[in-house]
């Protein structure tokens, strides 16, 4: 039974995605804590719908996927329930990361297990 494996492009995006995720997480989580019933704007709701569609197309194929929800632009959300659409994106990154990236027989070090890595190792006799 073979690991699983991600694309390369996958990996390169949750690189770029998750530092972005974790920094708007701790910046909500600090205007949380000044007023947690405090309205978003609607810039603000872009912003993180943006970041948050990008960690989706990332997070796709994961079973966490359906119940990773975008924030309603119709309906102002508070800080506090921005925190929590954070906080759960920013765990099933992390599981992402669990699952995908490790020490690699192949290279002998840490490495995300990309499709190609898999594809190269398997065809060596």
């Amino acid at each position: 039974m073979g690991a699983r494996s991600i694309s390369m492009k996958k990996a390169i995006a949750w690189e770029t995605l998750d530092p972005l995720l974790r920094a708007m997480h701790q910046e909500f989580r600090d205007l949380g804590k000044k007023k947690p019933d405090g309205g978003i704007s609607p810039q603000k709701i872009k912003m993180v719908n943006r970041l948050l569609e990008r960690c989706r197309e990332v997070l796709a194929s994961e079973l966490a996927i359906e119940f990773l929800d975008l924030l309603d632009q119709d309906d102002v959300p508070q800080n506090s329930d921005v925190v929590l659409v954070l906080s759960q994106y920013v765990a099933a990154m992390a599981h992402f990361r669990q699952i995908y990236y490790g020490y690699s027989g192949y290279s002998g070090e840490e490495e995300w297990v990309t499709d190609e890595i898999e594809e190269d190792s398997g065809s060596s006799d």
